[in-house]
């Protein structure tokens, strides 16, 4: 068995990233307050791009996003540059996720974008990027390092993104007064939506499917009326 201490190396990469979440509270400006404001306003839909592990936490916030009221999607940057740029109109709101600002495949499809005339929103830890300069709204995430011990894999800054996605997505919630009856909606098949959206009349049995028999029925024919009305 080995001696390695699993525990260290634990506590360690959640301390890093708790000290990159610290940091990021301070970076809720007005720049987050106009991203929100864009993402309110839009007319079309949030459509969230980024690659790699950046990708995955993007398709993370567009799921959160619709599911609480802001209609939005996921395109690959990849795909987009092989026709799925045909998802994007101008009345949509773009957000682009990129560590580094600088993604290849999310640089490429920038000039499309603002020709088509959608606002971009980024969201960077390094502000005078490639992505950065290029979006109407910067959502600066302060990422000082990874916690992988090469400073390589992302975890920090994954982290900051799907908190910082959150945010975006819950602020947007209260400002819409989203309720509870809202989210059941788009959540028809959890145990809320149940709660929330079953009604009686969903369920309830009237007319010719209640099951009718006299008081002088015999039990055998009683039952048998019960069973085809299924009721048994």
């Amino acid at each position: 068995m080995t001696t390695f201490n699993f525990l260290a190396a634990g506590l360690r990469t959640i301390e890093i990233e708790q000290a990159t979440l610290t940091a990021l509270k301070g970076q809720l400006d007005g720049q987050f307050t106009e991203a929100c404001n864009l993402m309110l306003q839009c007319e079309g839909r949030v459509i969230v791009t980024g690659m790699g592990k950046s990708g995955h936490i993007g398709n993370k916030i567009a799921a959160t996003l619709a599911s609480t009221g802001t209609p939005a999607f996921f395109v690959h940057p990849g795909e987009a540059s092989h026709g799925d740029l045909g998802m994007f109109t101008g009345k949509d709101v773009v957000l682009a996720l990129s560590n580094s600002g600088e993604t290849a495949e999310v640089v490429t499809i920038l000039p499309l974008i603002k020709r088509m005339g959608a606002p971009l929103i980024s969201m960077t830890s390094n502000p005078e990027s490639t992505l950065s300069k290029c979006a109407d709204v910067n959502l600066h995430l302060p990422v000082e390092r990874e916690a992988c011990p090469h400073n390589l894999a992302p975890t920090s800054s994954t982290t900051a993104q799907l908190v910082m996605g959150d945010a975006l997505a819950i602020a947007l919630l209260e400002a819409r007064g989203f309720s509870p009856e809202d989210f059941a909606f788009s959540h028809p098949g959890g145990s809320l939506g149940r709660q929330l959206l079953l009604r009686v009349d969903d369920i309830m049995h009237s007319g010719e499917e209640i099951p009718k028999v006299s008081i002088t029925t015999p039990i055998h024919q009683a039952l048998m009326e019960v069973t085809q009305k299924r009721l048994a």
